[in-house]
């Protein structure tokens, strides 16, 4: 084994301490909320654990910095990273200058990346994100299939990747939330936010020095920035995805995400806001699924589709109906909701089956009747459609 015998023992060490601070971090917390002093405590506490943190490379010479493979930014991905495969398929398993071997998709793949982590108040963020936007549409702009397939690989990586940090930030934020609505009083919550900004400033240099030893580019969670960035980079991939020709893969992602769905109907509103954005898209692209293919089309895939579009509906209806449509600045225009409404009801009417029609439109009646602050999506129409097909159909049993 190439490996030291010590390269285990730091982690072991690492994640014992962490889940004990974990802990007894939220007795502080709760205790912190009647007595405001334990606040300028715990903020020192949580300092020093990240200080702590921080010795570890120079107490385990293993994890010193100065190792080259401390950083492991290397540009060539792994053989099995998801974009390698399905590029080296696609240009046809030969040449070595095609498919996930080639420099433009480790190159396209570590661009991507980037954008993913850095926060979107960087400098370099606009730098970096404009030079991938240009190797991709120049990628379509040679009209090439192997190039394509190439957009498309890595684009499907970098989507889970997003989507992966996206629910991990939406569920931090969740957590977070909740500790804050439970304090006492608004002189409180105002004392809580004071020592959260110090609390964030200690984590992001806790956090600066643990990629030093941690691959924080495999992991989902802070490290790609807001939600809302991570929202919007999911719906910028999504339409680059479009564009390449494989949309079915961004709405069949998107719509197994039912987890993050359930957890956006609580969120913000501008975090719903985004959400919103990226599921209005996304919509339209499922209803085009499987327009373009002939009739003789395969069974099997026309029955995947007619799933996706299901846990499409059942995933993120729910959240159109509950979401804030903005007052000083709408989500969607007058004419993208009625058009979105169209969307849905030609969607819901792909479905063919009446018993899953009756659960998507069950599912509607039951959010928009709860929600009295939207009248939106408005799908009477549809639903009084599915009432008269379901009455003939008794009928003429």
């Amino acid at each position: 084994m190439d490996t030291p015998p010590i390269a285990i023992p730091p982690l072991l060490i690492r994640n014992i301490l962490t889940s004990l601070f974990i802990h007894a971090d939220k007795s502080l917390l709760n205790l912190s909320e009647k007595y405001k002093p334990l606040l300028v405590l715990r903020c020192l506490l949580v300092s020093a654990f990240l200080f702590l943190l921080r010795l570890l490379p120079f107490v385990f010479p293993s994890l010193n910095p100065s190792d080259p493979q401390a950083f492991d930014y290397q540009l060539k991905p792994p053989k099995s990273n998801n974009y390698a495969s399905a590029a080296t398929a696609a240009g046809g398993g030969g040449g070595s200058g095609s498919g996930g071997d080639s420099g433009i998709a480790r190159a396209m793949s570590q661009l991507l990346s980037i954008v993913n982590d850095i926060p979107v108040s960087s400098r370099k963020y606009e730098v970096v994100r404009s030079l991938a936007e240009r190797l991709i549409d120049e990628n379509l702009s040679e009209g090439s299939e192997a190039l394509r397939e190439v957009n498309c690989s890595v684009l499907s990586a970098a989507f889970s990747r997003a989507l992966s940090q996206l629910q991990a930030a939406v569920v931090d934020r969740d957590r977070t939330g909740g500790d804050v609505a439970e304090g006492s009083g608004e002189g409180g919550e105002r004392e809580y936010r004071k020592v959260g900004r110090v609390l964030r400033a200690v984590r992001y240099y806790g956090d600066a020095a643990l990629t030093r030893f941690r691959k924080a580019r495999e992991e989902p969670g802070r490290w790609g920035g807001s939600a809302e960035k991570l929202a919007a980079e999911v719906l910028w991939l999504a339409q680059k995805m479009a564009a390449c020709g494989c949309a079915e893969e961004a709405v069949g992602k998107w719509a197994s995400a039912s987890h993050l769905a359930w957890l956006a109907l609580s969120a913000e509103p501008r975090l719903q806001g985004s959400l919103v954005k990226v599921s209005a898209f996304l919509f339209k692209q499922a209803r085009d699924l499987g327009r373009a293919e002939e009739e003789d089309e395969d069974e099997v895939k026309r029955e995947q589709q007619r799933q996706t579009k299901m846990k499409m509906l059942m995933s993120w209806l729910p959240l159109l109906c509950r979401a804030s449509s903005g007052t000083d600045e709408p989500v969607l225009n007058m004419r993208q909701r009625s058009e979105l409404e169209r969307v849905l009801e030609e969607t819901i009417e792909m479905l063919e089956r009446e018993e899953e029609q009756e659960n998507v439109l069950s599912l509607w009646l039951h959010h928009f009747t709860h929600c009295p602050s939207s009248d939106w999506p408005n799908l009477h129409a549809c639903y009084a459609r599915w009432c008269n097909a379901s009455r003939k159909l008794l009928l003429l049993q």
